[in-house]
């Protein structure tokens, strides 16, 4: 046999077969999506954990809807690097945000008979800006009691010399320059209360309905959680928690409105609703996750920091959020009815 026969008929040897090389885009999409999916989860995490964290959390959980395009960006750069790990815990992920999406909060209405109906509108003007707006708006919704953080001198003076003194005779005032300033004006009768003390006004006052029954009415404008002013941000949410904590044990009935620059995914907010025994009335009205701030921005971009709270006595709906021009904040209006409980 020759050595070329005896070449053709030697048994061939199995070589292995060479193992497909990773796509350099594959490790870089792992990456980008482990990255991705580590900042949804801590805020998550937080958000399991009640707890407002330290900065960047606070800020960042005010805007917890819109971690969805993060979570999704991350499970498809998971899908695109064949990342298995990274599946799972995107879709675990994005269980978790739409789980909070849900809003929080008792939803259920008073049992007893209509007493009175009372619209309220809460407007923070950004230091008086947005003064002229709010009065064409008022002067359109006419409601009953009007809450206005960030209303300074000009604010205030405009407030009463161009709504009608006959409508809107009332006030409670914390009188003061730019954001300092707020008011309450109403065609209720007021009587004087003591506001809660806060680096920003927040005046409040104790309204009459028409059939007498007494309402307490205060005024939210707390400070936003700026980095070195976290402390006081919780303080100052922790004393309006305290003051409606103080109805639910009088059993006394108690509208909270304004500002409160913080959101149902804050657990500052959260214990306000939970130990002061109010509920939100966008969130009864059917609008809970409607922006309100910054105003610039399109919905479902922003979040909502301006609420109406109140006593479970009371009922619900219509609640609107208003564009009113030169103030970064939408106006709230909602219709309040007051229920007498059933015996």
């Amino acid at each position: 046999m020759d050595s070329a026969t005896a070449a053709r008929t030697a048994p061939q040897e199995d070589w292995p077969e060479p193992q497909a090389k990773r796509r350099p885009r594959q490790r870089p999409s792992a990456w980008l999506a482990a990255l991705l999916l580590a900042g949804v989860s801590t805020l998550l995490g937080f958000r399991v954990a009640d707890s407002d964290g330290v900065t960047p959390v606070p800020q960042l959980l005010a805007f917890l809807p819109l971690l969805l395009a993060p979570t999704i960006a991350g499970l498809l750069l998971a899908a695109l690097a064949r990342w298995r790990v990274g599946l799972v815990w995107g879709v675990l992920a994005l269980g978790g945000v739409a789980w909070f999406l849900e809003p929080y909060g008792k939803a259920d209405d008073p049992k007893g008979p209509a007493v009175a109906d009372v619209r309220v509108m809460a407007s923070n003007v950004e230091f008086g800006r947005g003064t002229q707006g709010l009065v064409k708006a008022v002067r359109k919704e006419k409601p009953d009691l009007l809450f206005v953080p960030e209303c300074d001198y000009i604010c205030s003076d405009t407030l009463r010399d161009e709504l009608p003194r006959a409508d809107y005779p009332y006030r409670s005032a914390s009188e003061a320059g730019g954001a300092e300033g707020s008011v309450i004006v109403s065609k209720l009768p007021l009587k004087r209360a003591s506001g809660l003390a806060g680096t920003l006004g927040m005046p409040g006052a104790v309204a009459e309905l028409k059939d007498g029954h007494q309402v307490r009415v205060q005024l939210a404008h707390p400070m936003p959680p700026l980095p070195k002013q976290l402390g006081t941000w919780r303080t100052e949410l922790a004393e309006l928690r305290d003051y409606a904590a103080e109805g639910r044990h009088g059993n006394r009935s108690t509208i909270i409105a304004g500002d409160f620059n913080a959101t149902q995914d804050h657990a500052a907010f959260r214990d306000i609703l939970d130990t002061g025994g109010v509920r939100d009335a966008a969130r009864l009205a059917g609008s809970a996750r409607t922006p309100s701030w910054p105003a610039g921005l399109i919905s479902p971009l922003g979040t909502q920091i301006d609420h109406v709270l109140a006593t479970p006595d009371f009922s619900a709906r219509d609640a609107r959020f208003l564009e009113i021009g030169d103030t970064d904040h939408r106006a709230l209006v909602v219709d309040l009815t007051l229920h007498r409980p059933s015996r």
